[in-house]
């Protein structure tokens, strides 16, 4: 694998939803992905056009949270709190949860949430509804 193509796979997805950050972590992220979202979240909520007042990180698909990735994102979230935004880390599995509880991680300035939907109604975003049933269409 070469440099750039090393890069391009790490790299994480920072997506703007109005003033809301959402990141999507999918699989294993090695160290210097971790550390490189945390530069970029930092990066984007200082230098966003809009404010940024909430982030939303998804780690439903991650199997494992380590020590040093638990760090990272409590990192990510004092950070933005110092710069006036608000975290919630969605789609913990159980079995993760027990592993940070068993590594002793607390994970402070991160509220939780049990997927994307409801992180953003805990950040006042509500999702968009989805459209009405007609009754006739169950018949």
């Amino acid at each position: 694998m070469t440099a750039s193509s090393a890069t391009h796979a790490n790299a994480v997805p920072v997506l703007a939803l109005g003033d809301i950050l959402l990141i999507t972590l999918q699989g294993e992220l090695h160290d210097t992905s971790a550390e490189q979202l945390q530069y970029d979240i930092s990066h984007r909520i200082a230098h966003s056009p809009l404010p940024v007042n909430g982030v939303v990180i998804d780690i439903s698909g991650v199997d494992i949270v380590d020590s040093f990735l638990g760090r990272i994102l409590a990192e990510i979230a004092a950070t933005a709190r110092l710069l006036a935004a608000q975290t919630v880390l969605a789609g913990m599995r159980p079995a993760v949860a027990i592993t940070l509880v068993e590594l002793g991680l607390t994970l402070p300035g991160l509220d939780t949430a049990l997927n994307v939907d409801r992180a953003l109604a805990l950040l006042g975003r509500a999702p968009a509804a989805p459209p009405p049933t007609r009754p006739e269409e169950g018949a």
